[in-house]
């Protein structure tokens, strides 16, 4: 698995990791990146704060944060970038996905192929 964090992004998620779920402070509290059917593109990122892998997660250390993959997501995601941007218009997490081959305007969606699924409008 090969998933980079830009500095921003790491630092974004080191400073929301220590502000979320206090009870959730545990040694392997990290993000769980994952993508699902869904957005216009076909597939949908996702990503959570977690604490306790899930039994096929792949792991991997990226400066101080934990960074949790979803196994059956692990081939659309390889050599995944994720950057954090701030803007006037826009901010938040941006990912910078060598294995889309499309991506809808909001970039929270991708298209892979022709294995990805049907896409849904974005509303």
């Amino acid at each position: 698995m090969t998933v980079t964090l830009t500095e921003k992004a790491e630092f974004r998620l080191r400073a929301f990791l220590r502000g979320s779920a206090p009870e959730i402070n545990t040694p392997t509290k990290g993000i769980r990146i994952s993508v699902k059917d869904g957005g216009c593109s076909g597939y949908e990122y996702a990503m959570e704060v977690t604490s306790s892998p899930q039994p096929d997660d792949l792991v991997r250390q990226q400066g101080t944060v934990l960074v949790y993959m979803d196994a059956k997501s692990a081939p659309l995601l390889e050599g995944l970038v994720i950057d954090f941007v701030e803007g006037v218009m826009e901010s938040g997490f941006k990912f910078i996905n060598p294995n889309a081959t499309d991506t809808c305007g909001c970039g929270k969606s991708f298209k892979a192929g022709d294995c990805s699924p049907a896409g849904v409008p974005c509303t």
